[in-house]
């Protein structure tokens, strides 16, 4: 049976948190809006047959910009979450159940191509799909409500996810579909509510997300970097 791979890039959200003009995804990052450099990554990677970004309806930046990413789809249903977005983008979509879906955050701006190669070829034949992620490098304590360290966490066995984040169409929108709490954080942890336990794949420290206004400055640096060599 031939596989095919979505990318699903929800982008509904405003960025509260970065305080930014307007949502982060849409900020100046060497000379495009920050998530054109994410899209046009994911467009970048041949097994790739369709690159899908979700907005709200209530976009009023996304047509302000050039985007020059062939075959880029446009999903006007985000939803107030993440996941109630992907969930929405999923049902506007209808992919066949067995299609591969790889989620991805809009602000995880540095991706490389051969990251999501690596992703793709360790999952393709995988019962279940996983994530990029990376084992956790430094000690890690737990804060009381003082914020004072309560206890340090052995790191042993400890990740942090990334993404993009790769499930089977059909298993992903009957994971989202269970209800939204405060523990469905991604896509992983959804998956992870129905039974079953994504793999996880090591990917590396450039495909952080950002954040924080201070993240541009490291974000345009390995961009420019890249540009470059």
């Amino acid at each position: 049976m031939t596989q095919r791979f979505i990318a699903l890039v929800p982008a509904a959200g405003s960025g509260a948190r970065f305080g930014g003009p307007s949502p982060k995804q849409y900020l100046q990052l060497s000379g495009r809006p920050l998530m054109w450099h994410t899209l046009s990554t994911l467009a970048r990677v041949p097994a790739i047959e369709r690159v899908v970004v979700v907005l709200s309806a209530q976009d009023e930046w996304f047509d302000s910009f050039e985007w020059d990413i062939d075959g880029l789809e446009v999903l006007r249903v985000g939803g107030p979450t993440r996941a109630e977005s992907v969930a929405a983008g999923l049902a506007a979509l209808n992919p066949q159940a067995n299609d591969w879906v790889l989620v991805h955050d809009a602000a995880r701006c540095c991706l490389s191509v051969a990251a999501v190669e690596k992703l793709i070829a360790e999952l393709a034949d995988d019962p279940v799909g996983g994530l990029l992620a990376l084992p956790v490098p430094d000690t890690v304590k737990r804060a009381d409500p003082a914020g004072r360290v309560s206890s340090t966490l052995p790191r042993t066995g400890l990740w942090l996810a990334q993404t993009p984040q790769m499930f089977r169409a059909g298993v992903l929108a009957e994971a989202l579909a269970g209800g939204q709490d405060e523990s469905i954080t991604d896509e992983a942890s959804a998956i992870e509510r129905i039974g079953l336990k994504p793999r996880l794949v090591e990917g590396d420290a450039a495909n952080f997300k950002v954040t924080w206004p201070r993240d541009l400055a490291l974000a345009r640096a390995i961009l420019d970097a890249r540009k470059g060599g």
